[in-house]
């Protein structure tokens, strides 16, 4: 029995055991963002770091349409995320849809592939909002359905994520000012989708960033 309770209590921590977290949030946050009301994501730079075996099979050009894919899949995830802590009462600011921040950006010429040429402060200056949410994603396997079934097609390869690491930053419209940074990184199993990556990466944010209510 105590043995078998044993064997539960290490497959529940399996995500958290090697969680590594850090968190920074501006010391003049409440201040600074005292007349915030909505913000926006922006799509993640999302980096794949593939075995050398799956990495024969792909090329150079179809891993960056992978992360490309990714990093939108990435931006409407973090998005849904927010949207359900606004619906709960907890978020302290609007988001806006994803679809209206990307049509801005394409308008402008602005698409995940050249997003990181132009400031935070341009960014949020040109989509009409407070402040903007933006950041990295480092994953072992895609997770988007289609990259994953991308990858699989190409390597014969398929499987749930085991590991992730976000950098996730928040700027300040005005003057790109950096808000909050949030960097984490989890070893264990991450489930199959973007959705449930997001959800256990950033589950304990909310608890320390500001623009959300305790």
């Amino acid at each position: 029995m105590k043995k078998l309770l044993l064997t539960l209590a290490i497959a529940m921590s399996s995500v958290s055991v090697f969680a590594q977290t850090r968190l920074y949030v501006n010391p003049e946050f409440n201040q600074i963002t005292r007349n915030h009301r909505v913000i926006a994501v922006l799509p993640f730079q999302v980096s794949l770091q593939l075995r050398p075996k799956q990495m024969r099979e792909i090329t150079p050009s179809q891993l960056k349409e992978m992360e490309y894919s990714e990093g939108k899949d990435v931006q409407t995830a973090m998005f849904s995320w927010f949207l359900a802590r606004s619906k709960k009462g907890k978020l302290k600011v609007q988001v806006q849809d994803p679809m209206t921040t990307n049509a801005l950006l394409k308008k402008n010429g602005i698409s995940v592939k050249n997003v990181l040429n132009y400031s935070p402060k341009d960014l949020a200056h040109l989509l009409g909002v407070d402040a903007v949410v933006m950041g990295t994603l480092t994953t072992n396997k895609p997770m988007s359905t289609g990259a994953t079934i991308a990858l699989g097609v190409l390597t014969g390869i398929y499987g749930i994520t085991n590991k992730a690491t976000m950098n996730l930053f928040i700027y300040n419209g005005t003057d790109g000012v950096v808000l909050v940074n949030y960097h984490k990184t989890v070893a264990g199993s991450l489930g199959s989708s973007i959705d449930s990556m997001v959800n256990i990466l950033m589950r304990k944010a909310s608890r320390r960033i500001p623009y959300f209510k305790k």
